[in-house]
């Protein structure tokens, strides 16, 4: 998901490049030399200022015209010094305040004990206290909840604004660029999103709703179609935190709160002084992870002095070495507060997040989040409300709040730039040639080409893109055309499909698809939740493994082999298809299909019958040997129908919907499937009768600093007695990308089975190891293993190897081919139902922060003659 977020950076950078003007230094003290972490330096009166981090480094915006920059911390003199701006380096050493009594704890180069340490006796009385403001202790409770979400281009330069050719040219953007009041820095926001929302909670029988008032969003999402993939990504990446959750997500990992029992061991406190905040007298505590590139904050809690223990604000920051890809700087301050009722609650949660790949290239970004919680009420609250459908309900007119409604819930006024984002995106849009460079952006970042123009929203999207020249076996060149429509034609019915032709075999293939969604939607079909029906026909070549692939089987990249891949089918197709969701996560599918499958290239259908017919043949020499593979006893084609209910849960699963298909962003949701398959013999012509049932199991499981374990559990069966094409095979990736939950070394049907069972376990260590090495520590490289099983049997009755089915009229033949002297090697085999299949990778990610590379090495059923004992693959995969 950092992927499509990175595509939008791509955007941004095609707007404009600029850079920034800092003032870094270290702080020490002047008589030890030791660094002073959590330092405060600002500039006085400005509301600007930083802390230095763990190792007493710092950074600032270069501000000469505010002349002097303060240093101060409890327990030192403090320092005002001069900047000009020329000022770039500005190293500081403090001295001792000699008449302070209290002793000052450093967090560095120190042996830290948890025994008998005040400052973890203190932080266990905070976490044994957090019980007594649980709101889920009252019988009800209700809150509205606002919150801004805002996007920015940082750290741009007064230089540039005054010589920039491009802000000359284009003053607008000039007009656009603000200080940011945290910072000091200018930034240019590019998109602004607003949510306002109450929040109802019912202790018994338990239930929770969040009811969306407002929406608003403006900005450069605008400008694409999709344009909820950046405002969903941000949400999901840079989520609520409360610190008096135990472990929160945050930056798509999970994190440990510096209340909790497990924090205790994950972090080292210290007790720093006692102030004044707010009228209130506070014990200041800092924090800081054991292992800085850890996932963990550094960071400062204020506990009231007094016996409840409360928080009363905290700082988070993100350890200068920390292993997070892609954050420069992050801060997170929360306030807390009692309501007259004497409950105690967060009030404020204000986020704030510079970003930054390739600096030098593509430039920073900051992503500044805002949110204020009112309103609270603890009344009982009307079962009519709880009794609406899903966790989430979206009030009708949520997307048309006028003026009056946003100045009633914003606690703040709009900045000038946000206030002005929709005339700077009409402004943008007037650049000469920006259609242009859009068209090419919406192609690289949606994998589709819009056909709509401006006042006239695209109804027809062509795509996608990496499928249009590809090549394959059967094939040779490839050429494909494919388009969709969109809810820009009609909100309900959507239609879609391709025409492909192959250079090889001179023929054509095509799709094409009617959906029609009972609900109305904003563009796509697939938006959450679906409730459609869709009818398709298609004829095309396919492989066997093609159905495992999560990716279009023309996509360019993964048309590429690993292996000579030379057994096809033709397959027409003809299908009804009903999809329904519910917000619980369950999903419905219920599947009506008729398939005619007709053997190409290499492959070729006969049945045990015919095999004999043709071995009297051959022995009588009525046949010779260039007629057996394609013997008249060969079955030309055979055809099934099928009817199939499919039941898929995965609670708290989100996901982002591109053009191209639904991609989901929480992989921490389990995922459950149940599948059966009935096929229908005589129906439309269809020759066997089957079922097959099929389940599935999909887990992450978070190991704290240890990174996160991902395990698939897979099982199905095949009841009846049917040829090899409707039996079980492996998934199978047979291309150089790696593709989840798929086996790397196994080749095309190389185990056929009627029962099966599989295990995919796979561990990302998110850098454990290779951060205790100096060298692969800078780079910041991952480790990863897995382990991938398959166990496979085939009852007798599926066999046709043994002696009493040499005459079967069903079964047929396993794949394989003839050599010179016409002697048959299968190339499909029994798996031993004692001896498992075993392939284990081991893998680097985080490669330059971008790919991942794997080692892939088969241990077992080498002996086979088609084996692969080893191998390399590779992806492209982002993450923080």
């Amino acid at each position: 998901m950092v992927k499509r977020f990175a595509l939008f950076v791509t955007l941004c950078v095609a707007i404009v490049r600029l850079s920034a003007q800092t003032i870094t230094g270290v702080v020490t003290d002047a008589d030890s030399g030791e660094p002073l972490p959590y330092l405060n330096v600002y500039y006085e009166g400005k509301n600007v200022g930083t802390v230095t981090d763990t190792d007493g480094k710092y950074s600032i915006a270069l501000r000469p015209e505010w002349k002097v920059l303060t240093f101060s911390m409890v327990g030192y003199s403090s320092q005002k010094l001069k900047v000009t701006s020329s000022t770039r380096k500005l190293n500081v050493k403090m001295k001792a305040d000699l008449v302070l009594d209290e002793v000052i704890v450093k967090p560095k180069k120190e042996k830290y004990s948890r025994k008998n340490n005040p400052a973890v006796e203190m932080m266990k009385k905070v976490i044994k206290a957090k019980k007594l403001y649980d709101l889920g202790a009252n019988d009800y409770y209700h809150y509205t909840k606002y919150q801004k979400i805002t996007f920015s281009m940082n750290d741009i330069t007064a230089d540039s604004l005054k010589e920039s050719n491009f802000f000359k040219k284009y003053p607008f953007f000039r007009e656009q660029v603000e200080v940011c009041d945290v910072t000091g820095k200018n930034i240019l926001p590019l998109s602004m999103d607003e949510t306002v929302s109450e929040k109802v909670y019912r202790k018994e029988p338990h239930s929770e709703k969040t009811i969306i008032k407002g929406m608003n969003s403006s900005g450069i999402n605008e400008l694409f179609n999709t344009g909820d993939i950046l405002t969903t990504i941000l949400k999901d990446v840079f989520q609520d935190i409360n610190i008096y959750q135990d472990r929160f997500r945050f930056l798509q990992y999970p994190f440990d709160s510096p209340i909790s029992n497990a924090g205790i061991n994950f972090y080292k406190y210290y007790i720093m002084d006692t102030l004044e905040v707010d009228k209130e007298k506070c014990f200041r505590l800092t924090f800081v992870p054991n292992n800085s590139q850890d996932f963990g904050f550094t960071g400062e809690l204020y506990i009231l002095a007094d016996s409840t223990f409360r928080v009363h604000k905290c700082r988070l920051k993100l350890p200068k070495k920390s292993d997070i890809n892609f954050v420069d700087n992050m801060i997170i301050d929360q306030k807390f507060g009692a309501l007259p009722s004497g409950e105690w609650v967060l009030k404020e949660d204000d986020m704030l997040c510079e970003l930054s790949y390739l600096r030098k290239i593509l430039g920073s970004f900051q992503v500044r989040r805002t949110t204020r919680y009112s309103d609270f009420g603890f009344e009982e609250i009307p079962d009519r409300i709880f009794k609406k459908k899903g966790d989430e309900i979206k009030d009708v007119n949520a997307m048309m709040r006028d003026e009056s409604f946003w100045k009633d819930y914003r606690p703040e006024q709009l900045t000038k730039s946000e206030d002005n984002m929709s005339n700077f995106v009409e402004n943008l849009s007037q650049i000469r040639g920006f259609k242009y460079i859009m068209f090419v952006l919406r192609a690289f970042i949606e994998n589709f080409v819009e056909t709509g123009v401006k006042g006239r929203p695209s109804k027809v999207d062509i795509g996608p893109i990496n499928t249009m020249i590809s090549s394959n076996y059967i094939d040779g060149l490839r050429l494909r055309g494919s388009l969709q429509t969109t809810a820009n034609l009609n909100p309900h019915w959507f239609f879609r499909g391709y025409y492909a032709y192959g250079f090889k075999d001179r023929k054509s293939k095509y799709k094409g698809e009617v959906e029609y969604a009972f609900d109305k939607k904003e563009y796509l079909p697939r938006e959450y939740p679906i409730n459609s029906l869709t009818l398709s026909y298609s004829y095309d070549n396919m492989l066997p493994t093609d159905k495992f692939m999560g990716t279009d089987k023309d996509n360019v990249f993964t048309s590429l082999k690993v292996t000579d891949v030379d057994q096809y089918n033709y397959e027409r197709t003809a299908s009804v298809k009903y999809e329904l969701e519910r917000e619980s996560g369950l999903k419905t599918t219920i599947l009506l299909r008729h398939t005619n499958l007709e053997p190409c290239g290499k492959l070729f259908y006969r049945t045990m019958e015919g095999e004999s017919r043709l071995q009297q043949d051959i022995a009588s020499g009525a046949l010779s040997g260039t007629e057996w593979v394609r013997s008249p006893y060969n079955t030309h084609d055979f055809s099934v129908a099928e009817a199939s209910v499919a039941l898929r849960y995965a609670p708290g699963e989100t996901f982002i919907n591109t053009k191209q298909r639904r991609l989901p962003i929480n992989l921490d949701a389990p995922v459950f499937t149940l599948q059966h398959t009935l096929g229908l013999k005589g129906v439309l012509g269809s020759d066997y009768t089957y079922n097959m049932s099929e389940v599935t199991f999909y887990k992450r499981w978070w190991l704290s600093s240890w990174g996160n374990i991902d395990t698939s559990l897979k099982g199905g069966i095949q009841w009846n007695k049917v040829p090899f094409p409707l039996l079980i095979m492996p998934a199978a990736n047979l291309s150089y990308i790696i593709q989840d939950e798929t086996f790397s070394l196994i080749n095309n049907m190389e185990f056929l089975n009627d029962r099966y069972a599989s295990l995919d376990v796979s561990w990302n260590m998110q850098g454990k190891i290779f951060n205790r090495i100096p060298l692969l520590k800078k780079l910041k490289w991952r480790e990863f293993i897995s382990v991938k099983c398959l166990w496979g049997k085939l009852t007798d009755k599926n066999n046709p190897f043994l002696p009493q089915n040499a005459n079967d009229p069903t079964l047929m033949m396993f794949p394989g081919h003839y050599d010179a002297a016409g002697n048959f090697h299968t190339s499909s085999y029994v798996m031993d139902p004692k001896k498992p299949y075993v392939e284990v990778s081991a893998g680097i990610h985080n490669i330059f922060k971008l790919l991942h590379v794997e080692y892939v090495r088969r241990l077992n059923y080498n002996e086979l003659p088609t084996a692969s004992k080893w191998g390399i693959r590779f992806m492209i995969r982002t993450v923080f």
